[in-house]
């Protein structure tokens, strides 16, 4: 590489590698050979992209033990295909039992959206935050204190997010054909590490509506 700075950080993380590797190799349980054959966990984790909120962390889960997708604000949107490819196989495939929908207090995407002013492409998907907003604009603009204002957006986000993978085809079909599934919201506050439940926990399609819910 021809900038020693990048060559640099970039050998630091390969040195971290080698801490981990290390520990593998010590380790005596035998969990990381099975990880190896394959994968059965009982969690799918839908959360923003932000470097601060890992997953297995925050949970107090081990490797192999959460399935996770992230991406900017937590945003379940019905046409990411991304999003959709690791619902199915998460649900149809592993057969998780849980998917947890997870925000968290301060978030930069939240944020933005409550601006009008443009940050690039980004623009494009904080629209649908901004869809939220709409759905919550009085209770939002009723909050004088900024912070608040998007730490209540968060919350109202990621319950709309919930019901967004609960109106998915791939959800209600898995309540339909009697799979065991709980989908979750949650708020992440990120300087105590406290998981908020968001009380919006759905175990089927009967509380979504007679528009929304399948037959």
């Amino acid at each position: 590489m021809k900038n020693q700075a990048l060559e640099q950080s970039f050998n630091e993380i390969l040195e971290g590698n080698k801490g981990w590797v290390d520990f593998v190799s010590k380790d005596t349980t035998g969990r990381f050979q099975q990880l190896a054959k394959g994968q059965s966990p009982e969690i799918l984790w839908i959360g923003c992209a932000d470097s601060r909120v890992p997953a297995n962390e925050i949970t107090g889960r081990k490797p192999g033990e959460v399935f996770v997708h992230r991406n900017i604000a937590n945003m379940c949107v019905h046409s990411d295909m991304s999003m959709l490819s690791v619902l199915d196989y998460a649900v149809n495939v592993l057969k998780i039992k849980h998917i947890i929908v997870a925000g968290h207090y301060g978030c930069g995407g939240v944020a933005a959206s409550l601006s009008r002013k443009q940050f690039g492409i980004i623009d494009n998907w904080l629209c649908h935050i901004k869809d939220v907003y709409r759905l919550h604009a009085e209770e939002i603009d009723a909050i004088k204190d900024e912070e608040k204002r998007v730490d209540r957006l968060v919350e109202l986000n990621v319950n709309e997010q919930v019901f967004n993978l609960c109106t998915t085809s791939i959800v209600q079909n898995a309540w339909k054909n009697n799979q065991d599934l709980a989908v979750h919201g949650v708020v992440i506050n990120i300087g105590t590490g406290e998981l908020v439940d968001q009380q919006c926990t759905f175990e089927s399609n009967d509380e979504l509506g007679k528009v929304f819910a399948y037959q």
